[in-house]
C-alpha cells in the first residue's frame, strides 16, 4: 500500500531520494511538473483556453513554474502571477524563473489589474506542503479573490493555506481539483476539507513504494494493486461449502429490508451459502425477495458454531435485550461483522465492548462512531480515536465516509481510494457489511476482510453510478459487485 507521509518529513524524503538517485532537486521538480502536465492535457484538451498560474516563493511556486513553461510549449496561452523573485525564493523556483521563455507572461501581484477571464483555468501554486501558518494580509485576500472567480481552480499538490496534516481555520483556496504528488497528504482525506480539495487525484513522479516505506508514519493509502494478493483463489472442485457459510441477524419489523441488502450482497460477493436471521416471532411469515437466501431463527440455544462468518446490526432495532447480544458473541466466539443497531447497542452498554470477540470488524459511520466514543471536533481527532479504539479492544473500525478508514488493531490507518458521492444512499453501508462478512466467510483474514470489502464495495458504486448518477440505489451497489471481480482480474 502507499504510504501516507507526514508534512514534516518530506523535505527529507525528497532530499534522500535525490541523493539516492544522484540527481538534482530540480529534476524531480521537473518530473512533478511532467506529470502534472500529463494528467491535465488528459482533462483539458482545448489549447484556446486561457490559464492564470498563481506562483508563490517556494518550490511549490517553481512547480508552478515549471508547468507554465511546459504547457506553454504545448500552445496553452499562459499568464503567470507571482509573489516574488529573486532574494527570498527558492533557488529552484529562481532556476525555474530564469528557463521561462523571454516572450513569456510573468507579471509580479503587485501590478496585476485583477483580472481573470470567465471561463478560464487558474492554477494554485502559491504555497504547498511546508506551510505552517494562517495565511492572512494581501494573500489571504488574493486567495479570496480567486475562489471568487468563475473559472476552473485546480490546487499543485496542496490547496494553499491547506496544512498537510490537520485541520484547517484559516482562508483556503477552493479547488476543483488537486493534483498532488505521489502520495495524498493527510488533510486531503478530510471531509472538513472537501470544499477546498475537489476531486483528488495523485500522480506518479517516480519515487518507489519501497523508499517511501522508509518514512512510513503507520498511514496508507489502499490502491487498486493492493487488491489482487489480498485475494484467496478457488479451484473447479470448491463446492459452495468452500465459499463459507454466512449468517445474518437484524431486520427488525420495518427494517428487514436491511438484512435483505446485506445477504444479497454476500451472495453477490461469492459466500456459497447465506442465512438471514430477521427479528420475527415466526419466520415463516417473511416473505424472502431472493431465492437464494435461507431463513435462520436464532434463539438463546442455537449453535452458530457452524457459521463461518455473522454480521449482525442492519435493521436490528434498539429494544434488543443486551444479554442475547452477548449471548451470540459469546456462542459464535470468532471474529464477526458488527454493524448499525449492533453499534449502538455497544455504545449503550459498554459492558459488551469487552465481550467482543477479538479482530471483530466494526462499521460505524460518524454519527456511530461518536456514540462508542464521544464527541468529536474534527477528522483529526476521529482518526486518533479509531485508532486508539481498534488498539484498546483488539478489532478492527471502518470508519464509512468520503476515503473510508480502515483502523487496525495494530495502529496501522488505511484509506480508501475507491467510492463517490453518489453512494450516499440507504442501503449502502448494509451492503458493505454484506460483502465484508462474505470475504470473512470465504476464510479471509479479517484485515483482508475489511480491506477488499471496502475497496470493492467503493468501486461497484463507481460501476453503478457510470449510468445512474444520484439516482443510484444500494441494490444497484449490489449488482454491479461481479463487474468489480472482473475489473481486478479477480476469479
Amino acid at each position: 500500500m502507499l504510504p501516507i507521509i507526514n508534512g514534516e518529513s518530506i523535505k527529507e524524503l525528497d532530499q534522500e531520494f535525490i541523493l539516492s538517485k544522484g540527481i538534482l532537486s530540480i529534476d524531480l521538480m521537473e518530473e512533478a511538473a511532467s506529470a502534472f502536465v500529463e494528467w491535465f492535457y488528459g482533462i483539458f484538451k482545448d489549447r484556446t483556453i486561457k490559464i492564470y498560474i498563481f506562483c508563490g516563493p517556494g518550490n511549490n511556486g517553481g512547480d508552478g513554474l515549471a508547468i507554465a513553461r511546459l504547457l506553454s510549449k504545448m500552445g496553452y496561452p499562459i499568464n503567470v502571477l507571482y509573489l516574488m523573485n529573486g532574494k527570498g525564493c527558492s533557488k529552484d523556483f529562481q532556476a525555474n524563473f530564469k528557463k521561462l521563455p523571454k516572450n513569456f507572461i510573468a507579471t509580479n501581484f503587485e501590478n496585476w489589474n485583477r483580472q481573470i477571464d470567465h471561463g478560464s483555468i487558474v492554477i494554485d501554486a502559491i504555497f504547498g506542503v511546508g506551510l505552517s501558518r494562517v495565511l492572512e494580509g494581501a494573500i489571504s485576500d488574493l486567495i479570496g479573490e480567486l475562489n471568487n472567480a468563475i473559472a476552473t481552480r485546480i490546487a499543485i499538490d496542496l490547496p494553499s493555506g491547506l496544512p498537510s496534516d490537520s485541520v484547517t481555520t484559516g482562508q483556503v483556496f477552493h479547488a476543483e481539483h488537486t493534483v498532488t504528488f505521489q502520495f495524498p497528504k493527510l488533510s486531503l482525506l478530510f471531509p472538513e476539507h472537501i470544499q477546498f480539495t475537489g476531486k483528488l487525484h495523485v500522480v506518479d513522479i517516480g519515487i518507489e513504494d519501497q523508499f517511501l516505506q522508509k518514512f512510513s508514519s503507520n498511514t496508507f493509502y489502499i490502491r487498486k494493486e493492493d487488491i489482487f494478493s489480498r485475494h484467496r483463489y478457488f479451484h473447479r472442485f470448491s463446492h459452495k461449502g468452500d465459499f463459507g457459510r454466512v449468517l445474518f441477524i437484524g431486520g427488525a419489523p420495518g427494517k428487514i429490508g436491511a438484512l435483505f441488502l446485506s445477504s444479497y450482497a454476500a451472495l453477490r460477493s461469492g459466500s456459497g451459502l447465506v442465512s438471514c436471521a430477521p427479528e420475527f416471532e415466526e419466520n415463516s411469515s417473511v416473505q424472502i425477495p431472493y431465492n437464494e437466501i435461507m431463513l435462520f431463527q436464532v434463539k438463546s440455544n442455537t449453535d452458530l458454531g457452524n457459521m463461518d462468518a455473522i454480521g449482525i446490526g442492519p435493521g436490528w432495532g434498539t429494544a434488543i435485550d443486551p444479554d442475547y447480544f452477548l449471548s451470540i458473541m459469546v456462542r459464535f466466539n470468532k471474529p464477526m461483522v458488527i454493524d448499525a443497531d449492533a453499534i449502538n447497542l455497544l455504545a449503550a452498554n459498554p459492558f459488551l465492548l469487552k465481550k467482543v470477540p477479538k479482530n471483530s470488524i466494526l462499521t460505524p459511520h460518524l454519527k456511530e462512531f461518536e456514540r462508542l466514543v464521544g464527541k468529536v471536533s474534527n477528522h483529526a481527532e476521529r482518526i486518533e480515536k479509531a485508532t486508539s479504539f481498534a488498539i484498546e479492544y483488539n478489532v478492527v473500525v471502518i470508519l464509512k465516509g468520503a476515503h473510508t478508514l480502515i483502523a487496525l488493531p495494530d495502529g496501522r490507518k488505511l484509506f480508501n481510494s475507491t467510492g463517490n458521492q453518489y453512494m450516499a444512499t440507504a442501503g449502502s453501508g448494509d451492503v458493505l457489511t454484506g460483502m465484508i462478512t462474505s470475504f470473512l466467510g470465504q476464510g479471509y483474514s479479517p484485515e483482508n476482510a475489511a480491506i477488499c470489502g471496502v475497496f470493492h464495495h467503493g468501486l461497484a458504486g463507481e460501476l453503478a453510478s457510470q449510468s445512474k448518477r444520484r439516482g443510484m440505489i444500494a441494490s444497484d451497489i449490489i449488482e454491479k459487485i461481479p463487474n468489480t471481480f472482473i475489473e481486478l482480474g479477480i476469479e
